[in-house]
């Protein structure tokens, strides 16, 4: 068995900055586990712009994005092993991986950093009717078709789903030659960047059906169709508003969900939620020395939050490997974080006060679109934050900025009580 300080478990954009983070705050011996055949995960099928505009203040493409933090990490002479599959995680933080070369191994880690990113919900979560045939495909599949290997899936295509990935699947496959149909989506708002509705959907002429789902798929060898039905308040579809669409391919961008097999068997609490780690002001699990960040943890919709934010986990990683050993953190004040009236989940969901740095990223989304409201942040009843909003909608992440002078002026005599409630909400 080797011993290492961190092990991060995937060599994606969130892998990456966490790598170097650690590095730059003085950790030493770090490896980057990664089961694709190359750095950069799900960026290297990404061939559009829009990437590194906070990060890097211009405009690249998820390639481009990617080769600057593998130079980077190859610069800084990180370790990393590609064609690895991590088999098991610890509690005592024992990482399993296999690969052809070296058959199965273990490293004992000093701490683990999870960053394996999130995967696509299949077809069979849905519940449509209708036989299995050719040409029905996750919106990333046929992005890495034909991005990567040079396939087309199909010549006239219906979308189902309005999140980032199948609304730039409408213009890439527009781009391509394709006739996309429509793109439908169950809930009532789309689940995209208003970017990307404008500059895939609006640009090319292609109609986005709200409240809309797919009741039927017809064809046994190939997709010859597909019915389209409006739903009502319940998502449940209103009899006689049947459409048929002639295509050949369906694809599909119906939500990401975190990858969190390896987490659950290492004994982190999961978010009911976002199904990614709850985490503390850290990003640290409830197991020891285990963080998560990226899109393990919650499906952000800016790979420069992604970076940012496994950038914050990779330095509480070496510091917590530094320290030697855990903060007697007993007798401090611990805010637990509570998503009211709107607000889905946050990102910490606990803050230690003695841990937390003069101001505290949190980040959140919200389960509805809400028009002219306020985002506030209460303390134990008082308030803390607050920021008008144009428009709040579940396809941007929201974050606020805790100050942590603030906090402590209001827990000031306080002092016997120790657990304290931060209700972050929508108001009008």
């Amino acid at each position: 068995m080797t011993k290492k300080d961190i092990v991060i478990i995937g060599g994606g954009p969130a892998g990456l900055a966490a790598a170097l983070a650690a590095k730059a705050e003085g950790a030493e011996s770090i490896l980057i586990l990664e089961r694709d055949k190359e750095l950069g995960g799900i960026l290297n099928q990404c061939i559009h712009n829009g990437f590194g505009l906070h990060t890097f203040q211009e405009e690249l493409t998820g390639p481009e994005y990617a080769a600057r933090f593998i130079q980077r990490v190859e610069e800084q002479k990180i370790e990393y092993r590609l064609n690895t599959m991590v088999m098991d995680i610890s509690p005592e933080k024992v990482v399993t991986a296999m690969s052809r070369e070296d058959g199965m191994y273990q490293i004992q880690a000093k701490s683990v950093i999870l960053a394996m990113g999130c995967r696509e919900r299949p077809r069979g979560a849905l519940n449509i009717p209708g036989y299995r045939p050719a040409g029905i495909y996750s919106a990333g599949t046929a992005q890495r078709l034909v991005n990567r290997e040079g396939f087309m899936p199909g010549k006239k295509v219906v979308i189902l789903g309005s999140g980032d990935i199948g609304l730039i699947m409408a213009r890439r496959m527009t781009l391509e030659g394709a006739e996309v149909k429509v793109v439908a989506e169950l809930m009532p708002y789309s689940g995209g960047l208003k970017r990307n509705i404008v500059q895939c959907l609006d640009d090319f002429g292609i109609p986005l059906k709200l409240s809309h789902t797919v009741v039927d798929i017809k064809g046994k060898e190939r997709v010859e169709g597909i019915t389209l039905a409006q739903v009502d308040e319940n998502r449940r579809p209103i009899p006689g508003t049947e459409e048929f669409y002639e295509c050949d391919t369906l694809l599909l961008s119906v939500g990401l969900i975190p990858e969190n097999e390896l987490s659950g068997q290492a004994g982190v609490e999961l978010s009911s939620v976002t199904s990614g780690p709850v985490v503390n002001e850290s990003l640290e699990t409830n197991v020891e020395g285990i963080f998560a960040c990226g899109n393990v943890l919650h499906v952000h919709d800016l790979v420069d939050f992604v970076s940012e934010e496994a950038a914050n986990a990779g330095k509480n990683a070496a510091d917590y490997v530094m320290a030697g050993e855990k903060k007697d953190d007993s007798g401090d004040w611990k805010v637990k974080l509570n998503p009211e009236n709107g607000v889905r989940y946050t990102v910490p969901s606990e803050i230690r006060l003695s841990h937390m740095a003069d101001e505290q990223l949190v980040r959140f989304r919200v389960g509805a679109v809400y028009k002219n409201c306020y985002i506030r942040a209460y303390l134990d009843g008082e308030r803390v934050f607050s920021r008008k909003k144009q428009v709040a909608a579940p396809g941007e992440m929201e974050q606020i900025k805790l100050k942590k002078e603030q906090l402590l002026s209001i827990l000031e005599g306080k002092q016997n009580e120790k657990d304290h409630k931060l209700v972050i909400r929508v108001e009008e």
